[in-house]
């Protein structure tokens, strides 16, 4: 009897879902029903929900930091709130109907944040830079208007393209103040926030190996961010400026 009460927990722990089918149905549920009365009634499938939600960005957490330096202290506080701010909102629907995650990068000398977004029909595992710094956002496209082919090679990758696909981001209309329309790299220098994502369906987001599938995705990014950190902490004389 031991022995195949055993071999249960073995093959339970071996077609266990990562995001799991009560949570990515929780989340459906809560996009009908985005009211603080529901909410309350099923606060135990919230628990169960976020809770697995965590294990989630405890085992990315683990594994990500075997190829990079995070910053991030726990799974759980990588973890977003799912509680939103309707101060200053149109909609004052009370909740968020999806997860979010991000793990940032350890030190001022790496520079860029991973992120995931568990929703039905839009999972998402990306990162880059959302609306920098104004200085930062001047330095990049300094580095860039002199020399963008060191962007272009990493854009243009098989690697990231088969991954990625393109940079994604917020883009001025013409050309940034102090550029001209014509500029020969004006198609990035336009960029004001500059991300990346790939998409995944909802039963590969329940898949056991997500995380693994997630890691995969974050290797892809590395050399944009090697990239971003290196111009953003050197000015355009190629002096370094951390101190």
């Amino acid at each position: 009897m031991k022995i195949i009460l055993r071999f249960i927990c073995k093959l339970d722990a071996i077609t266990k879902e990562m995001i799991s089918k009560r949570n990515v149905d929780f989340l459906k549920k809560l996009e009908k029903n985005n009211d603080r009365d529901w909410f309350q009634a099923n606060k135990e499938w919230y628990t169960e929900a976020h809770e697995n939600s965590i294990e989630l960005a405890d085992k990315v957490l683990l594994e990500l930091s075997k190829i990079d330096e995070i910053d991030n202290e726990s799974g759980k506080k990588s973890l977003y709130r799912i509680y939103r701010d309707v101060r200053f909102s149109k909609d004052k629907s009370p909740y968020k109907t999806h997860w979010a995650m991000s793990f940032r990068r350890k030190g001022a000398d790496r520079r860029g944040g991973y992120y995931i977004m568990i929703k039905p029909g839009q999972m998402m595992v990306g990162g880059g830079f959302y609306s920098p710094e104004s200085k930062d956002l001047k330095l990049i496209r300094g580095h860039i208007a002199e020399e963008p082919q060191r962007l272009r090679k990493i854009l243009g990758s098989k690697k990231f393209t088969d991954t990625f696909g393109e940079l994604r981001g917020e883009q001025v209309k013409t050309a940034p103040k102090g550029y001209p329309k014509d500029h020969p790299a004006i198609d990035l220098l336009r960029y004001k926030s500059m991300y990346v994502f790939k998409e995944y369906s909802d039963k590969e987001a329940m898949d056991k190996d997500f995380h693994k599938g997630i890691i995969k995705t974050y290797k892809a990014i590395r050399p944009y961010f090697d990239y971003m950190s290196d111009i953003l902490t050197h000015d355009l004389n190629g002096e370094s400026l951390l101190k």
